[in-house]
C-alpha cells in the first residue's frame, strides 16, 4: 500500500510540473509608464518545447523617436562613448542570450542598483527587463495577429504642420498583432516632443478629455485594440467620434501609423 501511495504522490507531483509547463507561443509584457528618460521597456519572448528559446528587450519612449534598440545602433543613443562594455543595445543582447541559456529569469542574480554581475560585459541596468518576463509568461501567449512581420516600426510624417509639429508613430508587433502603440510628435524647433511638453504643462490644451498626451495614449490604445487603422472612422476634419475622451484631431496619427505598419505587412 505504501509503494502504491508513493506512485501515486511521484506521478501526481508529475503531472502537476507538466501541467505548469509553458505553452509553445509569443509572450509580451511592457512597463505602464514612461521612465524620467522617456523610455518605457517591454519584454518579447518565444518559448518552444515549454523553454524560452528567444527574447528581446527593447524600449518605447515618449521622445518622438524610433525604439531603443534603433536608436542605439544608430549611434543616437550615446552609451558607447561612455561604456567599455558597448552600446546599449549591444549589452541588451548579452542580457537577452543568457536569459536563453538559463531559461529563467530568476536565475540572473540583481543587484540593489538593478545591475548585475552574472552576465559577462554589461553594466547597465537589467532589473526593468527581468522584472517584466515573468509578467510576459503569467499573461499567456499572445494570440496570432494579421500582420506578417513582428518588430518595432516607426514612422515620421515628412512635413511639419501649421502649428509646427510633424506627427510620430511608434508600433510594437508581436506574433503578428499589434502589443504597443506611441502616439507622439515631434516640434519644428526642437526640444521636448508634442508629448513631453503636455506633461510638462507647456502645451496647455485644457481640453475637458485631458491634456494632449492622455489623448495620444487613448489614440494609440484604440489602435491596439482595432488592429488596423481602417477601422477607426476620422471625419473630414480630421478628428473621431469612434474614441472616447478623445477631442483633438487624429487623422495625422492614424495617417503615421499606417505608413509605420506598411513595413509589416
Amino acid at each position: 500500500m505504501k509503494k502504491l501511495i508513493t506512485i501515486a504522490l511521484i506521478l501526481a507531483v508529475a503531472g502537476s510540473a507538466f501541467a505548469q509547463k509553458l505553452a509553445d507561443g509569443f509572450y509580451f509584457a511592457e512597463q505602464t509608464e514612461f521612465s524620467k528618460s522617456g523610455w518605457r521597456y517591454q519584454a518579447a519572448l518565444e518559448v518552444k518545447g515549454g523553454k524560452i528559446v528567444a527574447a528581446n528587450w527593447n524600449g518605447v519612449n515618449n521622445l518622438g523617436l524610433a525604439d531603443k534598440k534603433t536608436v542605439a545602433k544608430a549611434g543616437q543613443y550615446g552609451m558607447a562613448k561612455v561604456a567599455k562594455q558597448g552600446e546599449w543595445d549591444v549589452q541588451a543582447a548579452r542580457v537577452e542570450a543568457e536569459l536563453v541559456k538559463v531559461g529563467d529569469a530568476a536565475k540572473i542574480a540583481v543587484k540593489a542598483d538593478g545591475k548585475t554581475d552574472a552576465v559577462s560585459g554589461v553594466s547597465i541596468t537589467v532589473k526593468e527587463f527581468l522584472d517584466l518576463v515573468p509578467k510576459a509568461l503569467a499573461a499567456g501567449p499572445v494570440a496570432k495577429g494579421s500582420y506578417k512581420k513582428d518588430g518595432w516600426f516607426y514612422a515620421k510624417a515628412a512635413e511639419f504642420d501649421k502649428s509646427g509639429y510633424a506627427a510620430t508613430a511608434l508600433i510594437t508587433i508581436v506574433n503578428g498583432r499589434i502589443v504597443g502603440a506611441v502616439s507622439n510628435a515631434i516640434n519644428k524647433a526642437g526640444g521636448d516632443s508634442k508629448y513631453v511638453r503636455a506633461i510638462k504643462g507647456s502645451y496647455k490644451m485644457n481640453a475637458k478629455e485631458g491634456e494632449w498626451n492622455v489623448q495620444a495614449d487613448r489614440m494609440a490604445a484604440a489602435l491596439v485594440k482595432s488592429q488596423e487603422v481602417s477601422k477607426i472612422t476620422v471625419k473630414a476634419d480630421g478628428k473621431t467620434d469612434a474614441i472616447t475622451g478623445v477631442s483633438v484631431t487624429v487623422a495625422e496619427f492614424f495617417k503615421i501609423a499606417a505608413e509605420a505598419l506598411k513595413a509589416a505587412q
